[in-house]
């Protein structure tokens, strides 16, 4: 008996187009026609598109890790937050009714690990006496990039919540992201040196 708690992907990805689209429908898990536009899609949609920019942030982080290796650890957490995001786009993708005990999703250890890595990062660094903008260095605005898209995906994750049953743990885990990814952000810059922007509003 296998002690992965997941079942691994079953796909064969032979074709990428199958003209299925043309008419503004897709498929969930369970092979339900939805239109693309719907709730649900816009929720596991955006879920996407941060995890696409979190690739991006991965490889600039890899590559300063190459001559700093006090930054490895953040590229092994973008990583693994990838693939917990695929997790979560999975189960959003289906329907509660055609979820199965091993299929792929968001747990409470993986909201806990994010906990436990804010704690550990923020403890390092000074106190914040205003909001930050993005910009110290281009690993720290990827990461910025990262946070305001992941609070986008909550948005329409909590809009999907008003229509449709949607597990706890999702919600909790998108909120704790965007909060790590300001912590790493910060992180960043303190470990780097570079210099953190601070929102002045008299220099507007």
């Amino acid at each position: 008996m296998s002690h992965e708690p997941f079942e691994p992907p079953r796909l064969a990805i032979n074709r990428v187009y199958t003209r299925r689209g043309d008419q503004g429908e897709t498929s969930l898990a369970g092979g339900q026609r939805v239109p693309k536009d719907g709730a649900r899609i816009a929720a596991y949609g955006t879920v996407d598109e941060l995890n696409a920019f979190l690739g991006a942030a991965r490889v600039t982080a890899g590559e300063l890790a190459a001559n700093d290796a006090r930054l490895s650890p953040l590229v092994a957490i973008l990583l693994r937050v990838q693939h917990e995001l695929f997790n979560l786009g999975s189960i959003l993708a289906t329907l509660p009714e055609d979820v199965h005990p091993k299929q792929a999703r968001i747990t409470d250890e993986d909201v806990a690990a994010l906990e436990a890595e804010m704690d550990r990062m923020n403890a390092d660094l000074p106190d914040l006496r205003s909001f930050v903008l993005a910009g110290g260095s281009r690993l720290e605005a990827e990461l910025h990039i990262c946070r305001t898209v992941c609070r986008r995906a909550e948005r329409d994750l909590v809009a999907l919540c008003r229509s449709a049953s949607v597990p706890v743990e999702a919600v909790r885990y998108l909120n704790r992201l965007s909060d790590a990814l300001f912590v790493w952000s910060r992180w960043v810059s303190h470990v780097t040196g570079a210099p953190e922007t601070l929102w002045d509003p008299n220099r507007s």
